[in-house]
């Protein structure tokens, strides 16, 4: 059994249709897109939908399965890691999610409910650094955002980058995990940049 990868939210807010699909591969702009498996990219994200986008995607296909308030997508984006969409009542409210799983992990399904309500059932909005990075990657345009290639150290090819302006300077890139506070926080929506960094419990 191949266990999932950390189970990360991607977007903060809830993403409109348009961000959804813009959503739905993040990681087209990788170099060896179609050399292994990338299953690993994939698996475990997560972000909120509306309801019109979940009850659309559900229209499109019939699914693979539905279990209870869950179904998941018959066409996989890799060899085993597929959408599965969520309603789920969270503090007395349905809201609904995307999360992709690696469905050859008997529990990754439910693993990702309970990760999803556990993080989005605080009182208290925050974001992780982890969570600020991953959300300024998928509201990044892909001319902005990218993979490092040959002319980085060996070290860093393969990992991603985003375009920082330096005024009179232009533009450089930067390796995404490198930003520091002030270069995510002129990244970030303005409504997201004072929010608090640790997650109440």
């Amino acid at each position: 059994m191949n266990l999932s990868p950390a189970i990360r939210k991607v977007f903060q807010g809830v993403a409109s249709r348009q961000q959804m699909f813009r959503m739905f591969d993040r990681h087209a702009q990788r170099s060896n897109r179609w050399e292994g498996d990338a299953s690993p990219l994939y698996a475990g994200e997560w972000f909120e939908i509306g309801e019109a986008e979940h009850d659309y995607m559900f229209e499109i296909l019939p699914p693979l399965w539905i279990r209870g308030a869950m179904f998941a997508m018959r066409e996989f984006l890799t060899s085993s890691v597929t959408s599965v969409f969520y309603a789920l009542r969270i503090d007395g409210v349905i809201r609904h999610f995307h999360g992709y799983c690696d469905l050859s992990d008997g529990q990754a399904v439910e693993r990702m409910r309970m990760a999803i309500i556990e993080r989005d059932s605080r009182p208290a909005r925050a974001m992780t650094r982890e969570e600020r990075l991953e959300h300024i990657w998928s509201i990044t345009a892909d001319d902005y955002r990218g993979y490092a290639g040959d002319r980085w150290d060996e070290a860093a090819r393969g990992r991603r980058t985003i375009a920082l302006y330096g005024g009179v300077a232009g533009s450089t890139l930067k390796l995404l995990d490198d930003l520091s506070d002030d270069e995510i926080a002129a990244k970030l929506p303005v409504q997201l940049r004072h929010l608090p960094s640790q997650i109440a419990a």
